[in-house]
């Protein structure tokens, strides 16, 4: 439970999400438990561009600690700078991003398409390691960029390269490139990772939907910390969840209470109101909303208003009708998870 002097309470993590996890996710997260969390990638060149762009995407405050600054982008120059500027904004983590299933931009690889480029892929690491040498790196990985064995072989190349180019840690996605999000992720290979590196911290990622995946998770493949990104989505009590499972394995673990939920709900509006101002995060948080209301009983009903939101009024009137009263939530159905598949992870890994 450690990326290089970072010492975590529990072996979970919160991923980035395209879309969702800004410092409103995080934060309320972070109070339910969480004790680590990253940004969604963010594109090197928009944060060398500076202005809005920039002010927008180092986001983070005093509560949002520790905290990854992960960047996505296709040469080492441009990575190194935009590496050095998280690290100037005091990111405790640098996470260079060679997992998401991007596009390529002409011929140059970027994400995990340096799976493939692994020349590029070693430039990158080694002109960040250079720019900033007294920062903590991370590298996000999948398994291959497609089922070949020669893809496999530069998977391993490559991770071998990062952990001897002075990386803490590798989060390793057990899916391919080709697969992006389809089918299921091959947890056996997070195994194999945790065996060949058993004296490096490895993040494993890849069908994390509930506190019971994480601890299988952990207890099946060995890994050191678990990735949760589209379990954590209106789910931020899956931290706790974990941590109480992980302690005791008989436990039977209760769905938030409906006051619960409204003050999570609250707190995540409110402070994406002040990241975005209203209108932005009125249309942000219509998909955090129906992930929430999965949660609720009335689920079907929470879900329809919540799409209607568009203010921080909408948002109020939506608590005042169906959590105004405290009662037991629900635990969501097996189909909510195929939502947050379908809506979530299957986005681009850019932040917009």
């Amino acid at each position: 439970m450690r990326i290089g002097p970072i010492q975590l309470a529990t072996p979970f993590c919160q991923a980035g999400l395209a879309g969702y996890s800004d410092r409103a996710m995080r934060i309320v997260a972070r109070r339910r438990g969480c004790p680590y969390a990253v940004t969604e990638a963010l594109l090197d060149v928009i944060l060398l561009s500076g202005g809005q762009g920039l002010r927008n995407s180092v986001d983070i405050d005093e509560e949002d600690h520790p905290v990854a600054g992960q960047i996505i982008g296709s040469e080492p120059e441009s990575m190194a700078k935009a590496a050095k500027i998280l690290h100037e904004f005091q990111y405790d983590v640098i996470d260079l991003n060679f997992a998401c299933p991007v596009k390529k931009i002409k011929n140059k690889a970027r994400g995990g398409h340096m799976l493939r480029d692994l020349e590029r892929g070693k430039g990158i690491v080694r002109a960040v390691r250079d720019a900033i040498p007294n920062a903590v790196l991370s590298v996000s990985l999948r398994r291959g960029f497609d089922d070949s064995a020669e893809s496999t072989d530069q998977f391993w190349e490559l991770l071998e390269f990062v952990f001897d180019n002075g990386c803490a840690a590798a989060r390793v996605h057990a899916r391919t490139v080709e697969q992006k999000y389809l089918g299921k992720s091959r947890w056996e290979f997070l195994k194999q990772v945790k065996e060949r590196f058993p004296h490096r911290t490895i993040l494993g990622s890849g069908d994390v939907f509930t506190a019971e995946d994480a601890v299988r998770m952990l207890k099946e493949t060995g890994v050191d910390i678990v990735w949760i990104a589209r379990g954590a989505i209106g789910n931020p009590w899956i931290f706790e969840h974990a941590r109480l499972l992980l302690e005791n394995p008989q436990i039977e673990l209760q769905p938030p209470m409906i006051l619960q939920q409204k003050h999570a709900l609250f707190t995540h509006f409110q402070i994406a109101g002040q990241i975005h101002g209203e209108a932005l995060a009125g249309r942000r948080m219509r998909k955090q909303g129906i992930k929430y209301a999965r949660f609720h009983p009335r689920a079907a009903e929470v879900k329809e208003a919540f799409i209607r939101v568009s203010s921080m009024r909408d948002w109020m009137a939506v608590l005042d009708q169906f959590y105004d009263l405290d009662g037991p939530g629900i635990w969501p159905t097996p189909t909510a998870v195929d939502e947050v598949n379908a809506s979530a992870e299957m986005q681009s890994c850019e932040a917009r």
